[in-house]
């Protein structure tokens, strides 16, 4: 039987984020930075600059906010095949406005009906986004429209026919819908997955999940039945659990630039470590991934695997 022609694929949509910088107030905004961003395409284009081949599917404007997003996976080696152009739509924008105590971070969404949130189940290649090693979904892209919400479930009964494993994160965002929409539709989507990825707000919130992290991480298995659970604790690093053997990292601290992507940068190191066999390794690559992203500008994080090694090995002297 051939080898699947990507490490990892996955769908979902690109958006993109207008932020103002640190200290000041958008309504008073006389420019904004401009970052292509997307929770999917966030995880594959960190795991392409970390050698994996990987696939991105969804809808983008045949203008030029389209190409620019398009520009930001090409430029990191994603393969752009399934991408579905849409000749009148429009990109989702999201709005950032940096905060420091008192006031934390504000983020203003406008993402209605986008060209993802018009996308229909028939317009996926689906041999292409199937033939891969790990398919990677997130609970955001249920959220944004029927149709949407659809193509989820068709990809991960498409998988499921296949044989091929899925990594899902929960990516619970109240703006999007309800605790109870939310719940309802992600219980059987997360079930008998083979990577799970949950915060330990979203665990509670949505799952009644809560204790002690080891509690928490037992509740998310025995509801999902995942063959691994990975459970995000903020400061107090990331659990990885399967029933048998528990593997904790502690967070880095990094001097916090940016606090948007650390969660999918977190996911991708996880991943990475599953692709090489490795989930104790991954689990290390992915804390210092969400320490990246928080150090970093912009939701898609920008480093090499010889960095991540050196940085996740605790080494972050300059190399002269």
């Amino acid at each position: 039987m051939a080898e699947p022609r990507f490490d990892v694929t996955s769908l979902g949509e690109m958006l993109l984020r207008l932020s103002v910088p640190s200290g000041e107030r958008l309504e008073a905004a006389k420019h904004l930075d401009v970052y292509p961003a997307g929770t999917e395409a966030n995880v594959m284009t960190l795991l392409s600059r970390l050698e994996k081949k990987t696939y991105w599917s969804g809808a983008l404007p045949q203008n030029s906010p389209g190409r620019l997003a398009e520009n930001a996976l090409r430029i990191a080696g994603v393969d752009t095949n399934g991408i579905v152009w849409n000749q009148n739509g429009r990109m989702g924008t999201y709005y950032v406005e940096f905060g420091s105590p008192p006031r934390g971070i504000q983020v203003t969404y406008d993402r209605a009906y986008s060209c993802m949130t018009q996308l229909k189940p028939d317009e996926i290649d689906w041999d292409s986004l199937l033939d891969t090693r790990l398919l990677h979904l997130t609970g955001i892209t249920p959220a944004l429209s029927s149709s949407c919400r659809e193509i989820v479930e068709r990809a991960l009964d498409h998988a499921k026919q296949r044989g091929v494993p899925v990594s899902f994160d929960i990516n619970y965002r109240q703006k999007l819908w309800s605790e109870v929409d939310a719940q309802k539709t992600l219980a059987p989507m997360m079930h008998e997955v083979e990577l799970l990825f949950c915060s330990a707000r979203d665990a509670t919130l949505l799952f009644n999940c809560k204790g002690t992290m080891q509690e928490i991480a037992q509740g998310m298995l025995e509801i999902s039945h995942a063959k691994y659970v990975v459970i995000t604790f903020g400061e107090q690093g990331a659990l990885l659990w399967d029933g048998r053997e528990w593997l904790h990292e502690a967070s880095r601290a990094p001097q916090i630039i940016d606090r948007l992507g650390a969660g999918d940068a977190l996911a991708a190191g996880v991943i990475l470590g599953w692709l090489d066999g490795d989930l104790k390794a991954g689990l290390r690559y992915g804390v210092t991934l969400a320490a990246l992203a928080l150090s970093q500008f912009g939701d898609m994080v920008i480093t090499n695997k010889q960095e991540l090694i050196t940085l996740s090995q605790g080494d972050s002297t300059l190399t002269r």
